[in-house]
């Protein structure tokens, strides 16, 4: 028959626990330190990166990309406000907020257009165009960071993925599986028809002229009753550049 521990034994067991409790807080204090000390180090010189290389930061989308990854891992945001260190060694604040302003003012220009609903890559070549004269050359990792920052004004800009390629959505319309799967359809000629959803889609009649003519009630679709074969097309702006959808429209 086993004994069972007496008093002594059970205050040794729970002293021995207190020493291992201790000893584990202690170890994780020490490595919350260093790890402290590694980040202070680690945001030292960074500080010291951005001052060496703050030209090409600036003027360079692939590096200013890179350099927002290294600051993302030790938890800074240059972007966070317009003033302070980075605001007044890099600018980008600033350069941020002037992207900023210059998408809404794109999307609201095409909204007549494409509904609301533009390609990021659209929105990117537009942006370029507008700011030919800028000694700042802009990639689509700069048009998203904005973007990002357009949230907190309550704008409803937000960017989806629909397929393979990213839509910057600036109304707040709500778009459903069925209207995501069209919108993919369309971007292989940036239209199509009722009959090409049915058949692309293994959708009935109803299904697939019901989600088409929701498209076209929200604007983001366009009706195109002309073409030679009396089939009507439904096309996406969002999904197909202006210029290519005018130059289908005068051919």
């Amino acid at each position: 028959m086993r004994r069972r521990p007496g008093i002594g034994g059970l205050q040794n067991a729970a002293a021995a626990r207190d020493q291992y409790r201790l000893l584990g807080e202690n170890v994780a204090k020490l490595r919350t330190d260093l790890m402290k000390e590694q980040l202070s180090t680690f945001r030292s010189q960074l500080e010291d990166f951005a001052r060496k290389h703050k030209n090409d930061i600036r003027k360079n989308p692939a590096f200013r990309s890179q350099f927002h990854e290294m600051c993302a891992k030790v938890g800074v945001d240059p972007l966070a406000s317009n003033k302070g260190f980075w605001a007044e060694l890099l600018g980008i604040g600033d350069f941020y907020y002037e992207l900023g302003v210059q998408i809404v003012d794109i999307c609201l220009s095409t909204r007549a257009h494409n509904g609301g609903l533009i390609s990021l890559e659209e929105l990117c070549k537009l942006l370029g165009q507008r700011r030919k004269g800028a000694r700042e050359a802009v990639a689509e990792d700069d048009c998203l960071r904005a973007i990002s920052k357009l949230k907190v004004l309550g704008s409803g800009f937000e960017v989806i993925s629909v397929g393979k390629r990213k839509l910057v959505r600036s109304v707040p319309t709500e778009l459903n599986k069925d209207h995501n799967e069209i919108l993919e359809l369309a971007q292989a000629q940036g239209f199509v028809t009722v009959d090409e959803v049915q058949r692309r889609l293994s959708w009935p009649s109803g299904r697939a002229t019901d989600a088409l003519e929701t498209l076209l009630d929200e604007g983001l679709a366009m009706i195109d009753d002309g073409d030679k074969d009396g089939r009507r097309r439904y096309w996406f702006p969002c999904v197909s550049s202006i210029s290519s959808y005018a130059g289908a429209d005068t051919s």
